[in-house]
């Protein structure tokens, strides 16, 4: 009889457990829990300063999260070669006295064997061949110390630079309307109009994904990161499920830094926006979100354009 309970109850649990297999999934998938276009990730380009993370600003005090994706190569310096910001490393001292008093000790010994008298004399046993060792390591010590004595002051010293500290962004530094880059690049100026189209880019690109418009999103981002949006909405759609952002209100936001490259500019802004964003199934019913609550995101984008064009998406950073 208690064999029999212990299987009735196993099988119940064994029941339940498969029953909210479908519940599991749905809360476990990627990017339900923090949907909106790219789903939380952090991907795209930004020309030269990929690789580098943008400066801090008031809207992200803490600085972006580094690309998860993205099909910018990076460039490897070549042997030798030193990376931008640093100081070339000096090469060691080498001491020509000291060389010298080695190669003849070592040449004047292979002299002895060739002549048959063995590498240090046939004269010498284990000791004076020992004694002999500790002679020539005194030797070389004495020659090193007297030659850090009289060099060491001409030794060159480390260069230092502003290049050196570049890259490191103060906490909550406002970067001026005129913008700037922290790469050393040649800077650009943003204006209002630009503020004014990234805002409606952000508001844009959120409807275009809610509706899988990939036309839409082919004409507000990169072809790069067109093709990680039409990625995502794919694999949601295999779950049979849909990511709907609405409302979007953005809050407040920041100019990081502005740069050109050639024929194109660059603009990497913080943004903060309040949104509505739930995920539903083909039913239309809602798996995860509420669609009464607002949520706010804070993320950094960069935007792209030829001289003179049309700004679009090429990067999303997720803010620390």
């Amino acid at each position: 009889m208690g064999a029999h309970n212990q299987k009735t109850g196993t099988m119940k649990r064994t029941n339940t457990f498969i029953a909210l297999i479908p519940a599991l999934a749905l809360v476990l998938a990627p990017g339900l829990a923090d949907a909106k276009a790219l789903g939380g990730a952090s991907a795209g380009s930004r020309g030269a300063n990929t690789f580098s993370a943008p400066p801090s600003t008031n809207t992200a005090p803490s600085g972006a999260m580094p690309m998860q994706r993205t099909m910018t190569a990076p460039s490897a310096p070549a042997a030798g070669a030193r990376a931008p910001g640093m100081a070339p490393q000096p090469m060691a001292p080498r001491s020509s006295f000291a060389s010298g008093l080695m190669g003849g000790l070592i040449g004047a010994g292979i002299g002895g064997m060739l002549f048959g008298h063995g590498f240090m004399g046939g004269g010498l046993g284990m000791m004076g061949f020992l004694g002999l060792l500790l002679q020539i390591f005194l030797v070389v010590m004495i020659v090193r110390f007297l030659y850090r004595m009289f060099m060491g002051s001409r030794t060159p010293a480390l260069a230092q630079g502003p290049d050196v500290y570049a890259r490191q962004a103060q906490p909550n530094a406002m970067p001026p309307m005129g913008g700037g880059s922290a790469g050393g690049l040649p800077p650009i100026t943003i204006g209002p109009q630009d503020y004014q189209t990234f805002e409606q880019l952000l508001q844009g690109i959120q409807t275009a994904w809610s509706n899988q418009d990939m036309n839409g999103l082919r004409a507000m981002a990169t072809p790069e990161m067109v093709s990680y949006f039409n990625e995502q909405l794919s694999e949601m759609a295999s779950r049979g499920v849909r990511n709907v952002v609405g409302d979007v209100k953005l809050q407040s936001g920041d100019l990081a830094e502005a740069w050109s490259e050639g024929a194109r500019e660059y603009a990497t802004v913080a943004m903060r926006w309040s949104m509505t964003d739930v995920t539903m199934d083909r039913t239309g019913r809602v798996v995860d979100g509420n669609p009464n609550e607002h949520v706010v995101s804070t993320e950094i984008w960069t935007f792209v354009r030829a001289r003179g064009g049309t700004w679009v998406l090429s990067a999303i950073q997720q803010a620390r």
